[in-house]
């Protein structure tokens, strides 16, 4: 069975600490900085790149569900693309925010050597979001009525709301694999994640065409298949995790202190939720708009576009962000604030490495990108015109979702909703809107305002963490994890 990368006894963090403090007073600082620095990029990179292809199998599933229906017809397409939205906003967001808050608790205790409060936390959040997933399954009950409230064409409506209805059973599974995937990340466990999202993906494309095609069940067949995808990738880390050495320590299990570590998970699920959700609706609501643009729906369709290709190269970002948090947490729990700050930095080093030559490769595909979703010669070309954009926001993404992640990692969930909420729509969505409608910018207005709100979002969060005090966030971790304010009697 697979070791967590991060060695946790005792004598390896009092000799990882006696290094760093060496750093100060050893005449061979040179050579003993670049064993540290080296040292940790093959850490965070033994996390990102493992990571990159867990969460591009996860994300896939959803969309190679909407391939399949958008062979069902127009309307089948029309109906299950608002439904997608509609739930990614008021659903999928949620629970993925909240379930980031395990990024913390979990990473601080795994450095602490806490193991037990692993298990503690996870299914304290397992249950917590379980009750979340029961009024956001009500709401989606009601999408027809709610879009027919809001003027939507009624055929469409009644579309959206069949294939919401037939999301609800998706809600379970993927709460508690988000859950999980935090469980595995925060000791460094990657490759079961890896491997259980590949074969997850591999049986979603059997299983949703035999369920569309085959049984002639339409959207509801891809929606359906998208369900057993998750539980099958639940139920593979279940098996991992219930069996599997490495997290004997670990091991998630009911106890007393189950339910005041629910408490703890909500203090920092909610501001962890609000966080992510408000980046993540801001794009939302830049769709929306393209609405309202002449030539709506050329303009919908390219920056539909630009969303589904800036999403894959966020995965990118995202997991060197997974890998920050990871790592950042770790340390601090360990009482290591300086090994702390240097993951930190060496992880924001690798992802702008890794973003510009995203950004590269991007930009060097400008005139055939536009072909992989459709043939008319306008769309191809307004494509072209928007990728020196997309691959600059592609670029911006990278120190956004980087220091999301050390932020996430050190427990700031609440000041980076105050980050989001100010990048974004007090200033990324109103400029966005000024440029795309009063200087008729169009869409590539509205795509500069995000641009922006993603460059102020990762400078704001690059300059808190510039001027941490890590010796104080170390101790605030410890205080967290040992004496903890929920007040868990784990021995």
């Amino acid at each position: 069975m697979e070791q967590p990368l991060l060695e946790t006894t005792q004598d390896h963090h009092e000799s990882r600490g006696e290094a760093l403090e060496a750093l100060s007073s050893s005449s061979s600082l040179a050579k003993r900085w670049e064993v540290l620095v080296m040292g940790e990029m093959k850490k965070v990179s033994y996390i990102a790149m493992p990571m990159v292809v867990t969460t591009v199998s996860q994300y896939m599933l959803r969309v190679i569900s909407m391939m399949m229906i958008g062979h069902l017809g127009e309307l089948s397409l029309s109906g299950a693309s608002i439904a997608t939205s509609l739930t990614n906003v008021t659903g999928f967001s949620l629970l993925f925010g909240m379930s980031s808050a395990l990024e913390t608790l979990c990473g601080q205790a795994y450095g602490a050597e806490r193991y037990q409060m692993l298990g503690i936390y996870t299914y304290g959040a397992i249950i917590s979001l379980l009750l979340v997933c029961i009024p956001i399954s009500i709401l989606w009950i009601f999408t027809e009525k709610l879009l027919l409230l809001i003027g939507e064409d009624p055929l469409i409506s009644h579309e959206a709301g069949n294939y919401s209805i037939w999301l609800i059973p998706n809600l379970f599974p993927y709460a508690i694999l988000q859950l999980l995937n935090r469980f595995l990340l925060a000791q460094s466990l990657i490759y079961p994640m890896l491997l259980s999202s590949v074969a997850a993906f591999v049986f979603h494309v059997l299983i949703s065409w035999m369920l569309v095609f085959k049984f002639d069940l339409g959207s509801a067949g891809a929606a359906l298949g998208i369900g057993l995808s998750y539980w099958l990738n639940v139920i593979l880390l279940g098996i991992y995790v219930k069996y599997a050495s490495s997290c004997e320590k670990t091991r998630i299990s009911f106890s007393k202190d189950v339910f005041p570590s629910i408490r703890e998970f909500f203090r920092l699920g909610i501001p962890s939720a609000i966080m992510i959700c408000l980046e993540w609706w801001s794009y939302e609501l830049v769709i929306l708009l393209s609405g309202l643009l002449p030539n709506a729906q050329l303009e919908t369709s390219v920056l539909s576009i630009c969303f589904v290709v800036s999403s894959l190269y966020y995965f990118i970002p995202y997991s060197f962000g997974a890998a920050a948090s990871t790592r950042v947490s770790n340390e601090l729990g360990a009482g290591h604030p300086e090994a702390a700050r240097l993951a930190a930095w060496v992880a924001a080093f690798l992802a702008v490495i890794a973003g510009v030559t995203a950004s590269a490769i991007l930009f060097s595909c400008r005139s055939i990108l536009g072909y992989a979703f459709g043939e008319e010669k306008e769309l191809v070309d307004y494509v072209k015109d928007m990728v020196p954009l997309l691959a600059l926001s592609v670029m911006m993404d990278c120190l956004a979702a980087l220091f999301s992640g050390v932020a996430r990692g050190v427990g700031w969930q609440r000041l980076g909703a105050y980050v989001n909420l100010g990048a974004f729509f007090v200033c990324g969505i109103p400029m966005a809107c000024v440029l795309a409608f009063v200087f008729h910018w169009r869409g590539k207005g509205l795509w500069t305002g995000l641009t922006t709100a993603s460059l102020l979002q990762g400078l704001m969060l690059m300059m808190i963490t510039l001027f941490t005090d890590w010796k104080k966030q170390a101790r605030e971790a410890r205080q967290r994890t040992i004496e903890s304010r929920s007040q868990l009697t784990v021995e």
